[in-house]
């Protein structure tokens, strides 16, 4: 019985390590400095196409505190490797598009790590509609 409990406790003890570490280097916002030199985001609404978790709504809860009404879109001319799109002509991206206001969008920035991990880029979606995107850097 007393093993049983130090495997349980270790378990538990791991996995509110490994949550505790997730959430300081995904959503805390102590654990990214945005770089000095990405100018400021004027206030407005922004349109972001997300392909990856974004795109499921307890992930965007938790981020910018609101799970919103995305809507399916396409980006075309690119695809996904890992976590990142490529170019290729020949293919294309399933996402969606997310309507966020500056201060969710910086929200987003500090959940990808703008500057960091990604930049954002504009892209034109499969309907005409220009949109943010993030990329790998």
């Amino acid at each position: 019985m007393r093993v049983l409990r130090y495997a349980l406790g270790s378990t538990i003890g791991t996995m509110l390590i490994a949550a505790g570490y997730l959430w300081w280097v995904l959503l805390s916002p102590f654990g990214y400095d945005r770089p000095a030199e990405l100018p400021p985001i004027p206030s407005g609404e922004y349109q972001v196409f997300v392909y990856g978790t974004l795109t499921h709504a307890p992930v965007r809860w938790l981020v910018y505190g609101r799970t919103g009404s995305p809507e399916a879109a396409s980006l075309p001319g690119f695809r996904k490797r890992e976590l990142d799109l490529v170019e290729d002509r020949n293919q294309r991206v399933d996402g969606m598009v997310l309507r966020v206001d500056a201060e969710e969008l910086a929200d987003l920035d500090r959940y990808e790590r703008l500057g960091h991990r990604y930049e954002r880029v504009r892209v034109q979606l499969d309907n005409g509609a220009q949109a943010w995107v993030y990329r790998r850097l």
